[in-house]
């Protein structure tokens, strides 16, 4: 199959030295540097240099965490509540129309600046009960299945803040960039 390029949007580049959301959410988080990047660099297998997961043996396979914008957009809406800071969910990158998680077990590429960066989107990156306190009151609830996808970085290159384009070996359709992939409920089975 011939690769497809789907025109995104590089919103957010969050590399964080350490865990922000740990313990108890109601002890409040750590106090964490937090800054969106202009660029992250990326190091086939080990992840985004100075981010807390970079080279740890438990994350090689899922350092690099993407996210759409409008799942954040629709989750805002969905709780009547102002616009979300994508910071505060603490995936490293946030693009903006792009449909992520058909990539899930594929290989993918994200061109930024003329630098591109292949990663492999290995599982969905699950919410945390974190997001109620960070976001709004059933944000984790309605995040779920539309967390996002954690990648491993293939090929080390940088990625940029901007205009990016997702190269996919499938069809993406943008338009379902911030749908749920799974039932959510708020009553476990």
């Amino acid at each position: 199959m011939k690769p497809t390029g789907t025109t995104s949007r590089c919103c957010t580049c969050l590399v964080s030295p350490a865990h922000a959301y740990f313990g108890r959410a109601r002890d409040g988080a750590a106090d964490v540097p937090t800054a969106d990047a202009d660029r992250v660099e990326l190091v086939a297998g080990k992840g985004i240099v100075g981010d807390r997961f970079f080279g740890k043996a438990a994350h090689m396979d899922a350092a690099v965490t993407l996210m759409a914008v409008e799942a954040l957009d629709d989750i805002a809406a969905e709780l009547d509540t102002a616009p979300f800071d994508p910071l505060l969910t603490r995936r490293n990158v946030i693009l903006r129309g792009a449909e992520l998680h058909p990539l899930l077990g594929h290989e993918f590429e994200l061109e930024s600046q003329g630098d591109v960066v292949r990663l492999m989107a290995g599982r969905p990156a699950h919410p945390c009960a974190w997001m109620d306190r960070m976001l709004a009151p059933g944000a984790h609830a309605a995040m779920r299945g539309r967390g996002g996808v954690r990648c491993q970085p293939l090929t080390s290159g940088v990625l940029h803040h901007g205009k990016a384009v997702l190269i996919s070996p499938i069809l993406l359709e943008p338009q379902r960039a911030g749908q749920a992939t799974l039932r959510r409920s708020s009553r476990l089975p």
